[in-house]
């Protein structure tokens, strides 16, 4: 198995295909964006992902940004295929975005999980995640 950072030159429709489907295991309701539009800006998203030999089997994404109180990372959209669970996958895919903040002198690294995935917690805990006392506030844009 191989952990890479996916860029423009390793997009395809048969990887765009895996994509999606591994996506649904993540949650079926999201709408996904294609992988073009994704890495426009190579400085702007980092996605790391795990391929056994063709088949792309974990991914994670983390959106690079600026703001007054310095550079930032938010990590999303982490998922491992249901059949490669328990062997490290995400311990890998996250620790190559890690690597990648450092590389871009990121202050923070943020993401937020839902307080039901125990095993993902126990992950960004043992890699120094702590929880922030806030509250995440969303609000879904109607875009025609």
């Amino acid at each position: 198995m191989e952990i890479k950072l996916l860029g423009k030159e390793d997009i395809s429709q048969e990887l765009q295909t895996q994509l999606s489907q591994l996506y649904l295991q993540l949650n079926a309701e999201l709408r996904q964006l294609h992988l073009t539009t994704i890495l426009k800006r190579s400085d702007a998203i980092d996605i790391a992902c795990c391929l056994d030999g063709p088949k792309l089997v974990g991914i994670a994404m983390m959106a690079n940004y600026k703001v007054v109180s310095g550079y930032k990372g938010m990590i999303e959209d982490v998922v491992v295929s249901e059949e490669y669970r328990g062997k490290g996958i995400g311990r890998k895919l996250m620790e190559k975005l890690l690597e990648q903040a450092r590389l871009r002198k990121l202050d923070d690294v943020l993401l937020f999980s839902g307080h039901h995935r125990t095993a993902a917690i126990s992950l960004y805990k043992s890699l120094g995640f702590t929880l922030k006392s806030s509250g995440l506030y969303v609000k879904k844009m109607e875009n025609d």
